[in-house]
């Protein structure tokens, strides 16, 4: 009874172990070059991402701050329409 409750966790111990692909993490940890192919690869994606979700997101809020200022509301308009033409006047070479 023990011997086979004791085998069939070891038999799904050992079924886990394949689904999770441990093996072939293994055999790329171990190759320096694939792991070094993997990580360059994976940061330069990582920025281009990085890079147009700020510019993305960037343009949207300078969107909705246009959007304020010709709301004509004094007080948050003025100060609005100030910050839009500083980052205007950054952004055009």
């Amino acid at each position: 009874m023990f011997f086979k409750k004791l085998k069939d966790e070891i038999s799904k111990l050992n079924d886990n172990l394949e689904k999770s692909n441990l093996m072939e993490l293994s055999l790329v940890l171990s190759n320096k070059k694939e792991f070094v192919k993997r990580n360059l690869l994976a940061g330069i994606f990582r920025g281009i991402g990085i890079g147009v979700g700020v510019t993305i997101i960037t343009a949207i809020i300078i969107f909705l701050l246009q959007r304020i200022v010709k709301l004509n509301i004094p007080i948050i308009g003025d100060f609005i329409a100030e910050i839009v033409e500083i980052v205007k006047s950054k952004t055009n070479y």
